[in-house]
Protein backbone atom coordinates (compact mmCIF):
# COMPACT_ATOMS: atom_id res chain seq x y z
CA UNK A 1 0.00 0.00 0.00
CA UNK A 2 2.63 2.40 0.20
CA UNK A 3 4.61 1.56 -2.61
CA UNK A 4 1.05 2.49 -4.26
CA UNK A 5 0.56 5.73 -2.37
CA UNK A 6 3.92 6.85 -3.45
CA UNK A 7 3.10 6.22 -7.16
CA UNK A 8 -0.14 8.05 -6.79
CA UNK A 9 1.42 10.95 -5.71
CA UNK A 10 4.09 10.85 -8.21
CA UNK A 11 0.96 10.85 -11.17
CA UNK A 12 -0.74 13.70 -8.94
CA UNK A 13 2.90 15.46 -9.08
CA UNK A 14 3.13 15.26 -12.68
CA UNK A 15 -0.65 15.99 -13.30
CA UNK A 16 0.08 19.00 -11.73
CA UNK A 17 3.60 19.83 -13.34
CA UNK A 18 2.09 19.08 -16.35
CA UNK A 19 -0.84 22.18 -16.13
CA UNK A 20 2.10 24.66 -14.57
CA UNK A 21 3.93 24.21 -17.87
CA UNK A 22 0.87 24.30 -19.68
CA UNK A 23 -0.21 27.74 -18.21
CA UNK A 24 3.03 28.89 -18.56
CA UNK A 25 3.50 27.58 -22.09
CA UNK A 26 -0.15 29.48 -22.93
CA UNK A 27 0.92 32.77 -21.16
CA UNK A 28 4.34 33.57 -22.50
CA UNK A 29 3.34 31.95 -26.42
CA UNK A 30 3.38 35.03 -27.89
CA UNK A 31 6.83 35.99 -27.70
CA UNK A 32 7.98 32.88 -29.27
CA UNK A 33 5.26 32.28 -31.44
CA UNK A 34 4.90 33.70 -34.94
CA UNK A 35 1.49 32.42 -36.32
CA UNK A 36 2.39 32.40 -39.93
CA UNK A 37 5.03 29.84 -38.97
CA UNK A 38 2.65 28.16 -36.48
CA UNK A 39 -0.82 28.90 -36.91
CA UNK A 40 -2.19 26.29 -34.85
CA UNK A 41 0.43 26.50 -32.01
CA UNK A 42 -0.57 30.68 -31.55
CA UNK A 43 -4.17 29.75 -30.61
CA UNK A 44 -2.51 28.85 -27.31
CA UNK A 45 -3.20 32.23 -25.25
CA UNK A 46 -7.02 30.69 -25.71
CA UNK A 47 -6.10 28.31 -23.01
CA UNK A 48 -4.93 31.09 -21.13
CA UNK A 49 -7.92 31.43 -18.73
CA UNK A 50 -8.86 27.86 -18.16
CA UNK A 51 -5.31 27.37 -17.59
CA UNK A 52 -5.33 29.94 -14.51
CA UNK A 53 -8.41 27.94 -13.33
CA UNK A 54 -7.32 25.06 -13.43
CA UNK A 55 -3.82 25.31 -11.59
CA UNK A 56 -5.89 27.97 -9.40
CA UNK A 57 -8.29 25.10 -8.51
CA UNK A 58 -5.02 22.84 -8.05
CA UNK A 59 -3.65 25.03 -5.75
CA UNK A 60 -6.66 25.54 -3.23
CA UNK A 61 -7.47 21.56 -3.13
CA UNK A 62 -3.92 20.73 -2.07
CA UNK A 63 -4.08 23.71 0.57
CA UNK A 64 -7.26 22.05 1.79
CA UNK A 65 -5.74 18.77 2.40
CA UNK A 66 -2.62 20.27 3.54
CA UNK A 67 -0.49 19.09 0.85
CA UNK A 68 1.91 22.29 1.17
CA UNK A 69 4.67 20.99 -1.27
CA UNK A 70 2.31 20.36 -4.17
CA UNK A 71 0.58 23.60 -3.88
CA UNK A 72 3.67 25.49 -4.38
CA UNK A 73 3.59 24.03 -8.03
CA UNK A 74 0.19 25.93 -9.58
CA UNK A 75 1.01 29.22 -7.23
CA UNK A 76 4.59 29.47 -8.89
CA UNK A 77 3.25 28.98 -12.25
CA UNK A 78 0.44 31.56 -11.69
CA UNK A 79 3.00 34.28 -9.78
CA UNK A 80 5.50 33.56 -13.17
CA UNK A 81 2.48 34.98 -15.37
CA UNK A 82 1.21 37.56 -13.34
CA UNK A 83 1.72 40.30 -15.98
CA UNK A 84 -0.78 38.03 -18.28
CA UNK A 85 -3.11 37.36 -15.77
CA UNK A 86 -3.28 41.46 -15.18
CA UNK A 87 -3.70 42.14 -18.42
CA UNK A 88 -6.36 39.68 -18.89
CA UNK A 89 -8.24 40.43 -15.32
CA UNK A 90 -7.42 43.80 -14.32
CA UNK A 91 -8.43 45.62 -11.32
CA UNK A 92 -8.16 48.89 -10.94
CA UNK A 93 -10.25 51.49 -9.11
CA UNK A 94 -13.02 53.41 -11.16
CA UNK A 95 -13.47 57.01 -11.75
CA UNK A 96 -16.82 58.45 -12.39
CA UNK A 97 -15.92 61.95 -13.28
CA UNK A 98 -14.23 62.89 -16.70
CA UNK A 99 -10.51 64.61 -16.19
CA UNK A 100 -9.92 67.79 -16.59
CA UNK A 101 -8.51 68.60 -20.25
CA UNK A 102 -8.82 64.35 -21.25
CA UNK A 103 -10.78 63.74 -24.19
CA UNK A 104 -13.38 60.68 -24.33
CA UNK A 105 -12.68 57.79 -27.04
CA UNK A 106 -15.18 55.14 -27.92
CA UNK A 107 -14.62 52.42 -29.98
CA UNK A 108 -17.69 50.60 -31.32
CA UNK A 109 -17.82 47.21 -33.75
CA UNK A 110 -21.27 48.19 -34.62
CA UNK A 111 -22.14 45.21 -36.95
CA UNK A 112 -23.41 47.79 -39.45
CA UNK A 113 -25.50 49.47 -36.90
CA UNK A 114 -27.25 46.19 -35.34
CA UNK A 115 -27.71 44.83 -39.22
CA UNK A 116 -29.27 48.68 -39.73
CA UNK A 117 -32.06 48.03 -37.65
CA UNK A 118 -34.84 51.00 -37.25
CA UNK A 119 -37.20 50.10 -34.24
CA UNK A 120 -40.41 52.71 -34.62
CA UNK A 121 -37.74 54.77 -36.66
CA UNK A 122 -34.87 54.93 -33.87
CA UNK A 123 -32.13 52.76 -34.20
CA UNK A 124 -30.35 51.61 -30.42
CA UNK A 125 -26.73 52.13 -31.40
CA UNK A 126 -27.31 55.43 -32.88
CA UNK A 127 -28.96 56.95 -29.46
CA UNK A 128 -26.19 55.16 -27.79
CA UNK A 129 -23.68 57.22 -29.70
CA UNK A 130 -25.58 60.35 -29.37
CA UNK A 131 -25.84 60.09 -26.03
CA UNK A 132 -22.36 58.90 -25.05
CA UNK A 133 -20.84 62.10 -24.98
CA UNK A 134 -17.59 60.97 -26.84
CA UNK A 135 -14.70 63.40 -28.55
CA UNK A 136 -14.05 60.73 -30.65
CA UNK A 137 -15.99 57.78 -32.21
CA UNK A 138 -14.16 54.94 -33.95
CA UNK A 139 -16.63 52.78 -35.69
CA UNK A 140 -16.23 49.46 -37.29
CA UNK A 141 -18.28 47.27 -39.15
CA UNK A 142 -19.99 50.89 -40.47
CA UNK A 143 -22.33 49.98 -43.45
CA UNK A 144 -24.85 52.98 -44.72
CA UNK A 145 -28.03 51.36 -46.16
CA UNK A 146 -29.61 53.22 -48.85
CA UNK A 147 -32.83 52.48 -47.88
CA UNK A 148 -35.18 54.34 -45.57
CA UNK A 149 -35.95 51.26 -43.86
CA UNK A 150 -32.81 50.87 -41.92
CA UNK A 151 -30.16 53.10 -41.25
CA UNK A 152 -29.29 55.61 -44.02
CA UNK A 153 -26.56 58.41 -44.02
CA UNK A 154 -29.35 61.27 -42.96
CA UNK A 155 -29.95 58.85 -39.64
CA UNK A 156 -26.03 59.05 -38.96
CA UNK A 157 -25.69 63.10 -40.23
CA UNK A 158 -28.87 63.89 -37.72
CA UNK A 159 -27.91 61.53 -34.75
CA UNK A 160 -23.62 63.07 -34.88
CA UNK A 161 -24.30 66.28 -35.93
CA UNK A 162 -21.80 67.37 -32.76
CA UNK A 163 -19.18 65.54 -34.83
CA UNK A 164 -18.14 68.03 -37.40
CA UNK A 165 -14.87 66.62 -38.80
CA UNK A 166 -15.64 62.83 -39.70
CA UNK A 167 -14.15 60.48 -42.55
CA UNK A 168 -15.62 57.40 -43.22
CA UNK A 169 -13.98 56.71 -47.38
CA UNK A 170 -10.58 56.02 -47.88
CA UNK A 171 -9.21 58.79 -49.72
CA UNK A 172 -8.51 58.89 -53.35
CA UNK A 173 -5.91 57.02 -54.78
CA UNK A 174 -6.15 54.30 -52.23
CA UNK A 175 -7.78 50.94 -51.84
CA UNK A 176 -11.16 50.99 -50.61
CA UNK A 177 -12.10 50.22 -46.66
CA UNK A 178 -15.63 50.81 -46.50
CA UNK A 179 -16.25 49.57 -42.79
CA UNK A 180 -14.40 51.79 -41.01
CA UNK A 181 -15.45 54.90 -39.59
CA UNK A 182 -14.40 58.51 -37.77
CA UNK A 183 -16.34 60.97 -35.50
CA UNK A 184 -14.73 63.56 -34.19
CA UNK A 185 -14.57 67.29 -32.22
CA UNK A 186 -11.24 67.39 -32.70
CA UNK A 187 -9.99 69.35 -36.50
CA UNK A 188 -8.96 66.35 -38.37
CA UNK A 189 -5.76 67.17 -40.06
CA UNK A 190 -4.84 64.03 -42.35
CA UNK A 191 -6.68 60.91 -43.15
CA UNK A 192 -4.79 57.71 -44.99
CA UNK A 193 -4.85 54.14 -45.54
CA UNK A 194 -2.33 52.06 -43.60
CA UNK A 195 -0.42 49.00 -45.88
CA UNK A 196 -1.41 45.70 -45.05
CA UNK A 197 -1.72 42.92 -46.83
CA UNK A 198 -5.73 41.50 -46.64
CA UNK A 199 -7.79 43.92 -48.67
CA UNK A 200 -10.85 43.98 -46.57
CA UNK A 201 -10.13 44.26 -43.14
CA UNK A 202 -7.93 46.96 -42.09
CA UNK A 203 -6.64 50.37 -40.59
CA UNK A 204 -6.73 54.16 -41.17
CA UNK A 205 -4.83 56.17 -39.09
CA UNK A 206 -5.96 59.91 -38.77
CA UNK A 207 -3.98 62.90 -37.87
CA UNK A 208 -6.19 65.29 -35.51
CA UNK A 209 -5.36 68.53 -33.37
CA UNK A 210 -5.32 68.13 -30.07
CA UNK A 211 -4.97 72.00 -28.89
CA UNK A 212 -1.52 72.49 -29.86
CA UNK A 213 -0.36 69.21 -30.42
CA UNK A 214 -0.86 66.23 -33.31
CA UNK A 215 -2.79 62.82 -32.23
CA UNK A 216 -2.13 60.30 -34.04
CA UNK A 217 -5.45 57.80 -34.22
CA UNK A 218 -5.82 54.34 -35.67
CA UNK A 219 -8.68 52.93 -36.17
CA UNK A 220 -8.55 49.29 -37.30
CA UNK A 221 -10.84 46.00 -37.96
CA UNK A 222 -8.06 43.16 -38.15
CA UNK A 223 -8.99 39.85 -39.63
CA UNK A 224 -12.09 38.12 -38.78
CA UNK A 225 -11.84 34.90 -37.51
CA UNK A 226 -14.42 34.18 -40.42
CA UNK A 227 -16.68 31.95 -38.46
CA UNK A 228 -19.92 31.42 -40.02
CA UNK A 229 -23.14 30.84 -38.38
CA UNK A 230 -23.05 27.50 -38.84
CA UNK A 231 -19.77 27.40 -36.80
CA UNK A 232 -21.11 29.23 -34.02
CA UNK A 233 -23.88 27.48 -33.49
CA UNK A 234 -21.85 23.87 -33.68
CA UNK A 235 -19.83 25.67 -31.12
CA UNK A 236 -22.59 26.17 -28.96
CA UNK A 237 -23.77 22.44 -29.30
CA UNK A 238 -20.78 21.20 -28.26
CA UNK A 239 -20.52 23.38 -24.86
CA UNK A 240 -24.36 22.61 -24.10
CA UNK A 241 -24.66 19.17 -24.90
CA UNK A 242 -20.83 17.94 -24.69
CA UNK A 243 -21.34 14.90 -27.44
CA UNK A 244 -17.60 13.20 -28.15
CA UNK A 245 -17.99 12.85 -32.21
CA UNK A 246 -19.71 15.97 -32.31
CA UNK A 247 -17.14 18.03 -29.79
CA UNK A 248 -14.28 16.26 -32.13
CA UNK A 249 -15.21 17.32 -35.55
CA UNK A 250 -16.23 20.75 -34.26
CA UNK A 251 -13.19 21.73 -32.53
CA UNK A 252 -11.50 20.29 -35.92
CA UNK A 253 -12.95 23.01 -38.11
CA UNK A 254 -12.98 25.23 -35.56
CA UNK A 255 -9.44 25.11 -34.84
CA UNK A 256 -8.40 25.75 -38.58
CA UNK A 257 -10.45 28.70 -39.09
CA UNK A 258 -8.75 30.37 -35.99
CA UNK A 259 -5.85 29.27 -37.20
CA UNK A 260 -6.05 30.60 -40.27
CA UNK A 261 -7.27 33.90 -39.25
CA UNK A 262 -4.24 34.24 -36.89
CA UNK A 263 -1.67 33.71 -39.54
CA UNK A 264 -3.24 36.58 -42.02
CA UNK A 265 -3.63 39.08 -38.43
CA UNK A 266 0.34 38.41 -37.49
CA UNK A 267 1.45 40.43 -40.57
CA UNK A 268 -1.48 42.67 -40.08
CA UNK A 269 -0.28 43.60 -36.61
CA UNK A 270 3.69 44.06 -37.96
CA UNK A 271 2.22 46.46 -39.96
CA UNK A 272 0.86 48.46 -37.74
CA UNK A 273 3.86 48.06 -35.91
CA UNK A 274 5.99 49.38 -38.62
CA UNK A 275 3.45 52.36 -39.60
CA UNK A 276 4.28 53.24 -35.58
CA UNK A 277 7.79 53.32 -36.36
CA UNK A 278 7.20 55.35 -39.56
CA UNK A 279 4.91 58.03 -37.57
CA UNK A 280 6.88 58.49 -34.57
CA UNK A 281 3.80 60.81 -32.74
CA UNK A 282 4.39 62.06 -29.49
CA UNK A 283 0.48 61.05 -28.78
CA UNK A 284 -1.08 57.87 -30.31
CA UNK A 285 -4.07 55.50 -29.78
CA UNK A 286 -4.83 52.29 -31.35
CA UNK A 287 -8.53 51.57 -31.21
CA UNK A 288 -10.52 49.06 -32.94
CA UNK A 289 -11.67 45.33 -33.35
CA UNK A 290 -8.43 43.01 -33.04
CA UNK A 291 -10.32 39.89 -33.50
CA UNK A 292 -7.65 38.30 -30.80
CA UNK A 293 -7.52 38.29 -27.08
CA UNK A 294 -4.65 40.07 -24.57
CA UNK A 295 -2.79 36.90 -25.17
CA UNK A 296 -2.25 36.80 -28.32
CA UNK A 297 0.70 37.75 -30.80
CA UNK A 298 -1.36 41.10 -31.97
CA UNK A 299 -1.49 41.99 -28.68
CA UNK A 300 1.87 41.32 -27.72
CA UNK A 301 3.61 43.06 -30.51
CA UNK A 302 1.41 46.16 -30.05
CA UNK A 303 1.61 46.54 -26.42
CA UNK A 304 5.87 46.62 -26.80
CA UNK A 305 4.96 49.89 -27.87
CA UNK A 306 1.59 51.05 -26.77
CA UNK A 307 -0.52 50.97 -23.31
CA UNK A 308 -3.55 48.92 -22.74
CA UNK A 309 -6.08 51.15 -21.78
CA UNK A 310 -8.41 48.18 -20.34
CA UNK A 311 -5.28 46.77 -18.40
CA UNK A 312 -4.11 49.92 -17.43
CA UNK A 313 -7.21 51.39 -16.21
CA UNK A 314 -10.22 48.76 -16.37
CA UNK A 315 -12.01 45.75 -14.18
CA UNK A 316 -12.74 42.42 -14.80
CA UNK A 317 -12.88 40.35 -17.95
CA UNK A 318 -13.86 42.73 -20.28
CA UNK A 319 -15.60 40.47 -22.41
CA UNK A 320 -16.57 42.77 -25.79
CA UNK A 321 -17.51 39.91 -28.27
CA UNK A 322 -20.40 38.25 -26.39
CA UNK A 323 -22.18 36.39 -28.93
CA UNK A 324 -22.71 32.41 -29.26
CA UNK A 325 -20.93 31.75 -25.78
CA UNK A 326 -17.89 32.98 -27.64
CA UNK A 327 -16.65 35.56 -24.70
CA UNK A 328 -13.64 37.11 -25.28
CA UNK A 329 -11.98 40.56 -25.05
CA UNK A 330 -11.17 41.35 -28.34
CA UNK A 331 -12.04 45.19 -28.87
CA UNK A 332 -9.43 47.22 -27.81
CA UNK A 333 -7.94 50.77 -26.90
CA UNK A 334 -4.18 51.40 -26.94
CA UNK A 335 -2.15 54.86 -25.74
CA UNK A 336 1.54 55.71 -26.11
CA UNK A 337 3.58 55.91 -23.04
CA UNK A 338 2.92 60.06 -23.35
CA UNK A 339 -0.83 59.32 -22.45
CA UNK A 340 -2.47 58.26 -19.12
CA UNK A 341 -6.13 55.94 -20.01
CA UNK A 342 -8.37 56.27 -17.34
CA UNK A 343 -11.37 54.34 -16.33
CA UNK A 344 -11.48 52.37 -19.69
CA UNK A 345 -15.01 50.49 -19.67
CA UNK A 346 -16.42 47.40 -21.97
CA UNK A 347 -20.36 48.82 -21.83
CA UNK A 348 -22.46 45.95 -21.57
CA UNK A 349 -25.51 48.42 -20.98
CA UNK A 350 -26.32 47.95 -24.98
CA UNK A 351 -26.33 44.33 -26.88
CA UNK A 352 -27.33 45.93 -29.97
CA UNK A 353 -24.13 44.78 -31.24
CA UNK A 354 -22.34 41.49 -31.47
CA UNK A 355 -19.61 43.56 -29.42
CA UNK A 356 -19.51 45.87 -26.80
CA UNK A 357 -18.68 49.08 -27.40
CA UNK A 358 -15.50 50.57 -25.35
CA UNK A 359 -14.49 53.66 -24.19
CA UNK A 360 -11.93 55.25 -21.86
CA UNK A 361 -10.67 58.89 -20.77
CA UNK A 362 -7.50 59.55 -22.34
CA UNK A 363 -5.47 62.85 -20.57
CA UNK A 364 -1.80 63.83 -21.42
CA UNK A 365 0.64 62.78 -19.50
Amino acid sequence: MKGLGKFLSFIVWMVTLLMSLLLLFSAFSPSFIQPVENPLLSLAGFAFPFLVTINFLFFLIFLLFRKIKFAILPLLGIVLCYSQLFAYFPFNLSRADKPENSLKILSYNTMNFGNMEKKKGVNDILEYLKESKADIICLQEHTISGSKKFVTQEDVDKALSEYPYRAGKTPKGQHPLKSIAVYSKLPLLKTERVAMQNSTNGAMAYQLKWGEDTLLLINCHLESNKLTSADKEMYEQMIEKHEKEQVKTGAKVLLKKLAEASAIRAPQADSLVNYLHHHPFKYIMVCGDFNDTPISYTHHVLTRLLNDAFAESGRGLGISYHKNKFLFRIDNILVSPDLNAKNCTVDSSIDASDHYPIWAYVEKN
